[in-house]
């Protein structure tokens, strides 16, 4: 089956700051770095660029029109545990904490977590 997604291009204020936050989430949920660029690719061939455009401007604003948020899977609730009690010091801030891990419903296992820019991403056990 081809992927559903081609690439996401996601521009960002401080490009070190997103590296360092990104790489590790994405890295977490098996995601691969490719050299020489900033830029992962996930084992179906979907890829996400970060970068920083001149022809940028404002902040990012999930709460405005337009991509609200994204969700990301793991194979395991070990491997979302992991990421919960790792993401503080890769510069993420957990959403919903007190509804963790149900936050979606008790049929939904999943971490809510927000980017230094304010980039929520939903790292859901299995598909």
């Amino acid at each position: 089956m081809p992927r559903a997604l081609h690439h996401l291009d996601l521009w960002v204020a401080e490009l070190a700051t997103a590296e360092g936050e990104w790489g590790w989430l994405l890295a977490s949920c098996d995601w691969q770095r490719e050299e020489g660029a900033l830029s992962w690719v996930h084992p179906d061939g979907t890829y996400l660029f970060l970068e920083h455009s001149p022809d940028q401007h404002g902040e990012h604003d999930r709460l405005r029109p337009g991509v609200n948020h994204l969700a990301l899977t793991v194979d395991t609730r070990a491997e979302l545990d992991r990421m919960r009690a790792e993401s503080t010091e890769h510069g993420w801030h957990e959403l919903y904490a007190d509804r963790y891990p149900h936050a979606g419903g008790e049929q939904h296992v999943a971490l809510y977590v927000e980017s230094s820019e304010g980039f929520e991403v939903e790292v859901v056990v299995g598909d």
